[in-house]
């Protein structure tokens, strides 16, 4: 066990150690300066020749906002149309259509970066669609994360300008700059390590058994680096993670757990880079760190302790709780991917989150509650920016004065817009689980809950936890491909996706026209551990406030119920 926490340990610090001088090139990147990627121009201007785009055009925040959106549009329908026919070609294993309601729920989940699969990848879904469906969806909806915080950060420096950048120019560069070069990395270390790419189809073995069996194949490399480096977390097998093609090994386990992280928390870095304010910059790491290593610790050592009622029948669980886990990986490592993917919006998983102990599923609900612990690449920034203004609102009043941001006022639109964000999310959540509730109570035979009682409910909560934090993981035990959770987690997804990046956007291109004030004796310090105290306090408080009596219902009444 002391050998796993140590390999834990090593991954976070790698991810530090990388996220670091990532953060730097994305910030360049950005801003447009010159980088060691600037070879990839040539395809880049094709790309805008071939598409109409002007990359130079200034816009404001509202014409951003508005070019993302009808791109996303379009991306949403080109993949439903998609999904509901079969595919004629690239289709070996002769996988047909997806029924309409699923077909809605699947094109949703990718293009809002979620990937919550309410069907089985190796036979749910063709090459075609893995390929030119699901894992393009899973590029650009990562850059259209990236891009809207490289917007928010242009937005922030501004000083009494509406120029935020150009949306389609930041997108082509998130995709041909940032993910791009790393998932050809990562797809080419897992090909090395045991990760199939091809496309030829089930593969015939014969088991030790005499028996002869079909193995799913097909191109999973590159679908898997995407997956975990874009923060999205759609599997090419149903397994994910925990299937040995799409992660072989404990190399191939501490890789893809660091890549998860790693976009996320560059961006924190970058936002410190892009504005010249590296104490911020880390103020706000150090935040979001001491919520994750808080998570991971507490994760890590129920995982470590073993099930009471196993400890119960006088077995021994030296190797911890390894009910849904891979023996390759452990109980720690299993926490911690756990953790790590639902501090992001990776929603991957190389164990079954269902099987997990009752407070460790209950804090990878917290982490999705909370939304802003690292986050989705880009996004989590935004939501995390949402903490920011209600803090920075909050610790202005205490002390007496008008809120400020950077140098600019926080005033009533901006503070409406804030809360209006901040509540979506447990709106969506809650409301939700309420009606999934109430419908199974009053008739138990749509049968989608097979563990009645707190973990059953915890199933339901998790279920719409994970589509409004577009995450994706799930408490499997639930009977999620009906026309209900298709179509109420589809729209969930697509809500809790453009909702967060439209407010914040709109808040830092209404701060971007206002007048700078100079800092004066009276200016509150956001770069100061007294306010990254208040900080912790506001994210706390409004964590509490929104979800301890779901809590209480599912994941805690159920630890005391063993």
């Amino acid at each position: 066990m002391n050998t796993e926490i140590m390999g834990v340990f090593a991954a976070f610090i790698i991810t530090i150690l990388l996220a670091y001088p990532l953060g730097k090139y994305m910030t360049k990147v950005f801003k447009g300066e010159k980088v060691w990627t600037d070879f990839l121009s040539p395809v880049e201007k094709l790309i805008f020749r071939l598409s109409g785009v002007d990359p130079d055009k200034k816009m404001d925040w509202k014409e951003n906002l508005k070019s993302m959106l009808m791109i996303n549009l379009f991306f949403f329908i080109w993949a439903y149309l998609l999904l509901l026919i079969k595919h004629p070609f690239m289709n070996p294993m002769n996988i047909g259509s997806m029924e309409a309601a699923l077909a809605f729920n699947t094109a949703a989940s990718f293009v809002s970066n979620t990937n919550l699969q309410h069907y089985s990848g190796e036979t749910g879904a063709s090459y075609f669609a893995q390929v030119f469906i699901l894992m393009f969806l899973q590029f650009v909806s990562a850059a259209t994360g990236i891009a809207s915080a490289s917007i928010l950060f242009k937005g922030l420096s501004q000083r009494q300008a509406s120029d935020l950048g150009n949306f389609y120019n930041l997108l082509v560069k998130s995709v041909t700059r940032i993910l791009l070069p790393i998932s050809f990395v990562l797809a080419l270390v897992l090909l090395l390590n045991g990760s199939p790419m091809t496309f030829s189809g089930a593969k015939e073995i014969v088991t030790l058994q005499g028996e002869s069996v079909k193995v799913a194949t097909g191109p999973v490399a590159p679908m898997i680096a995407i997956k975990h480096l874009g923060t999205n977390g759609g599997g090419f097998f149903g397994a994910n993670s925990s299937h040995p093609f799409e992660n072989p090994n404990y190399l191939t386990n501490m890789l893809e757990v660091i890549t998860e992280l790693l976009i996320a928390i560059g961006l924190v870095f970058s936002f410190g880079f892009y504005l010249g304010k590296k104490k911020l910059g880390m103020l706000l790491f150090g935040v979001m760190t001491i919520f994750f290593i808080s998570f991971s610790s507490l994760a890590i050592h129920w995982e470590s302790r073993g099930n009471p009622l196993i400890d119960n029948l006088s077995i021994s669980q030296n190797a911890g709780n390894m009910e849904g886990k891979e023996v390759r990986f452990g109980a720690a490592a299993s926490a911690y991917f756990g953790t790590a993917s639902t501090a992001t919006s990776t929603g991957a998983v190389n164990s079954m989150h269902d099987s997990f102990m009752p407070l460790s599923g209950g804090i990878f609900l917290i982490d999705m509650m909370i939304n802003a612990i690292y986050g989705g690449v880009g996004v989590g920034f935004l939501n995390f920016f949402v903490y920011l203004v209600v803090a920075v609102f909050i610790a202005g009043l205490m002390v007496g004065r008008t809120p400020e941001l950077l140098g600019k006022k926080i005033e009533a639109k901006e503070i409406k817009i804030a809360a209006i964000v901040l509540l979506i999310h447990p709106l969506l959540i809650l409301t939700g689980t309420a009606i999934a509730a109430h419908i199974s109570a009053v008739n138990p035979s749509v049968g989608w809950v097979h563990n009645p009682g707190y973990h059953g409910f915890s199933e339901m909560l998790y279920e719409f936890t994970s589509a409004s934090a577009n995450n994706g993981s799930g408490f499997e035990g639930l009977g999620d491909n009906t026309n209900f959770w298709n179509i109420m987690c589809g729209a969930v997804m697509l809500l809790a996706r453009f909702i967060p990046i439209i407010g914040p956007v709109s808040i830092a291109g209404m701060l971007a026209k206002k007048k700078t004030i100079p800092e004066s004796a009276g200016t509150l310090r956001i770069d100061s551990a007294t306010f990254g105290v208040v900080l912790i306090s506001v994210i706390v408080i409004v964590a509490a406030l929104s979800f301890f009596p779901a809590l209480a219902l599912g994941p805690v009444a159920e630890f005391f119920s063993i």
